[in-house]
This record gives structure tokens, C-alpha cells and sequence, in this order.
């Protein structure tokens, strides 16, 4: 199954694109925001995913602990 998720690598400022099932659904400064995404766009326990999970999320460019674009 391919990943309903892509978070796409921090922009200069921190930032990361958020897509969910193909659609654009926020851009984000931290894992938190993503929750909050998800739970707009109506997925069910969205504080309870696990954002790391290959099946779920692809994280291009760095993985969810790399937010500053320095590093």
C-alpha cells in the first residue's frame, strides 16, 4: 500500500508541506500540527496514528524528528 501521507523536507524558515491522500492539507512547523491536519480533514484518532509508520507516511528529505533545515 502506498503511504497516504507525505510530509515533504523543511523549508528555510522549518516548514513542511502536508499532503493526505493526494490532497494539500497544511503546512507544518512540528508532528503536532500534523495531528491537527488530519483531524480537520476527518480522520479518526488522528492523536493516535503513528506518523512514522512507512504504510502510513512517507517523510521526504528527512525524517519527523528533522524540522530545522540546517540540519
Amino acid at each position: 500500500m502506498a503511504a497516504k501521507l507525505i510530509v515533504y523536507p523543511p523549508d528555510a524558515q522549518g516548514w513542511r508541506r502536508v499532503r493526505y491522500d493526494g490532497v494539500a492539507i497544511g503546512v507544518a512547523h512540528r508532528p503536532a500540527d500534523i495531528r491537527v491536519f488530519l483531524a480537520a480533514a476527518g480522520f479518526e484518532d488522528a492523536d493516535d496514528v503513528d506518523l512514522t509508520d512507512p504504510d502510513f507516511g512517507e517523510w521526504r528529505g528527512a525524517g519527523p524528528v528533522a524540522w530545522d533545515p540546517s540540519r
